[in-house]
């Protein structure tokens, strides 16, 4: 069964690759609100996920992460990170901007030490209010499957126009201050090969990374039900292997399994 969270608060959760993560779903809690419909997602095909509730109001969540963060200063856990993910691209909301200050606000005041983290798939890098805000978090987390468009096509399958070589472009404007995220698998979808663990795939994605200079690069791959029914993990040591090869361009870099 693929997840729906809340929204617009959720957690807090375990993270594999955070901590003590309190979730910030900028998107509707009833479906998917994504400009990406990835076959990989944990929540579903956008087709399947429409969600008909509205996105949550810069009010309703500033008010809502308050009242959380009030529980946790009292009732623990403390949040080792507040995480914008959940049901789509966060970026999307339109107000993304003013509540990535409103959660820094929050953060200063309830839990100075935790970190503020945003999951994004880099489609929206284009806005300079998206942009600059990305660039205020501490862990700005963007989404890089491939540097191969076909493949983006077939897996990552954006609802809009994408190029990834201008993304890379944006990303290297964040000056090392951006996180890689990549997903590697196996499997086929709708007949196609979607493996990406080759040095086909691997070679030009390294270089790519290389070029953006980014501060970490996290690699992982299939953890839960995926919409795409033919999909398999990559192995540990395919994921060991690029991680090496990372550490050896002096790219810190972490794989979860």
């Amino acid at each position: 069964m693929t997840v729906i969270y809340p929204s617009p608060i959720f957690g807090p959760v375990h993270s594999r690759r955070l901590g003590v993560s309190l979730g910030i779903n900028l998107l509707p809690a009833d479906g998917k609100f994504c400009s990406f419909d990835c076959v990989y997602c944990e929540c579903g095909f956008n087709k399947d996920r429409i969600a008909k509730q509205k996105l949550p109001t810069r009010e309703e969540v500033k008010n809502a992460l308050r009242a959380k963060l009030e529980e946790m200063k009292i009732n623990g856990p403390a949040p080792d990170v507040l995480t914008f993910a959940g049901n789509g691209e966060p970026t999307a909301h339109p107000h993304f901007a003013e509540i990535i200050d409103d959660t820094l606000n929050l953060r200063d005041e309830f839990f100075p030490n935790a970190k503020v983290s945003v999951l994004t798939n880099g489609t929206l890098l284009n806005r300079p209010k998206v942009f600059d805000a990305l660039y205020k978090v501490d862990n700005n987390i963007v989404k890089l499957d491939t540097v191969n468009q076909d493949y983006i096509e077939t897996v990552d399958r954006p609802t809009s126009k994408y190029d990834v070589r201008s993304v890379v472009e944006l990303m290297k404007l964040f000056k090392g201050h951006c996180i890689v995220q990549t997903m590697f698998m196996h499997g086929t979808f709708e007949g196609k090969d979607v493996s990406n663990t080759s040095p086909e795939f691997v070679t030009p994605w390294l270089e790519a990374v290389k070029y953006i200079q980014p501060k970490q690069v996290m690699i992982y791959t299939i953890d839960r039900e995926t919409p795409g029914e033919d999909l398999q993990k990559a192995t540990k040591e395919e994921l060991d292997n690029i991680v090496e090869q990372l550490k050896e361009l002096g790219i810190p870099a972490s794989a979860s399994y």
